[in-house]
C-alpha cells in the first residue's frame, strides 16, 4: 500500500461524491489515516456521513465545522495531532461555486468565495506546515481548477480564488523544499459533482463539445492524481507544479 502509516487531512470531504471524500477514500485503500473535514447542512446529513464512515473505526475522524473559519482550522489541526501525532498529507478540497456576472455580484459573494476557496487553504497550511516540518516530511495538495488557468464566464471570483491558490502553492514549494515538504495543485476539468449542480444545462453541453475528450470527468479519474503526488516514491520530485485531469481543456 503506498500511503501505509501516513496521516492525512483532507477539508472539503463531506457526504456524496465529492473530490474531497473520493479522495480521502483512495487515501484509505492505499493504507492511510485520514482525518476529514466538512460543513454539514443539517443533522440528518452528518449523521448519515457519520454511519458511513463508521465501518473505518480507528482510521477516520471527522471535524465538521466552516473551514473558512479559524476556529474550525484549529480545531481541525489539533483533534488530528491528538489522534495519531502527525500529518504528513494535507488536502485542500474544500470549495463552492455560485455563477455570478461581474457586474451582478455583490461584495458578499465575491468574500465568501474568496474565505472558502482560498482563505481556508492558508488557514490550513499555516498550522499543519510546523508539524511536517518536525517530521522533515509533508505532502500538500490543493484542489485548484481549470478555469484559474483560462478564465470562464460568471466564474470570475471562482477563477480568481482558484488562480491564488496556485499562486499560494508555487510560493510554498519555494519556502519549504528545504523542510522535504512538496507543495503541489490538481486543477481538474469539469467533472461530475455536486458543484456542477450550480450550472445550467445550456453551459453543460456546450462545454462538453469544447474539450478534446468530450465529456466530464468522474472524481474517481481525479483521486488517483493526489495518491500519486502524497506517494514516496511516486511524487517526490514534483513541487511548485500543476497537474491537471482536465480532458484536454487546458494544454500546458
Amino acid at each position: 500500500m503506498k500511503l501505509k502509516d501516513k496521516v492525512a487531512i483532507v477539508t472539503g470531504a463531506g457526504p456524496g461524491d465529492g473530490i474531497g471524500v473520493t479522495i480521502a477514500r483512495a487515501f484509505l485503500k492505499e493504507g492511510a489515516k485520514v482525518s476529514l473535514n466538512y460543513l454539514a447542512r443539517n443533522s440528518e446529513e452528518k449523521e448519515k456521513f457519520q454511519e458511513e464512515m463508521s465501518p473505518y473505526k480507528e482510521k477516520v475522524i471527522i471535524t465538521e465545522g466552516d473551514i473558512s473559519k479559524e476556529e474550525t482550522a484549529e480545531q481541525l489541526i489539533t483533534n488530528t495531532i491528538k489522534k495519531y501525532g502527525k500529518v504528513d498529507i494535507l488536502v485542500n478540497s474544500a470549495g463552492i461555486s455560485t455563477p455570478t456576472l461581474v457586474h451582478e455580484m455583490d461584495y458578499s459573494t465575491w468574500n465568501r468565495m474568496i474565505q472558502v476557496n482560498l482563505t481556508s487553504v492558508f488557514l490550513t497550511t499555516r498550522l499543519v506546515v510546523p508539524h511536517m516540518m518536525e517530521n522533515d516530511f509533508g505532502r500538500i495538495i490543493n484542489i485548484s481548477s481549470q478555469v484559474a488557468q483560462k478564465g470562464s464566464v460568471e466564474h470570475s471570483h471562482y477563477s480568481a480564488a482558484k488562480a491564488g491558490v496556485i499562486g499560494f502553492t508555487k510560493s510554498l514549494a519555494w519556502e519549504l523544499g528545504k523542510y522535504g515538504i512538496t507543495a503541489n495543485c490538481i486543477a481538474p476539468g469539469p467533472i461530475e459533482t455536486q458543484l456542477m449542480d450550480e450550472v445550467s444545462a445550456i453551459w453543460a453541453e456546450n462545454k462538453k463539445k469544447e474539450l478534446v475528450i468530450p465529456r466530464f470527468g468522474k472524481v474517481e479519474e481525479v483521486a488517483p492524481t493526489a495518491v500519486f503526488l502524497a506517494s514516496d516514491p511516486d511524487g517526490n520530485l514534483y513541487t511548485g507544479q500543476t497537474l491537471g485531469p482536465n480532458s484536454g481543456d487546458v494544454m500546458l
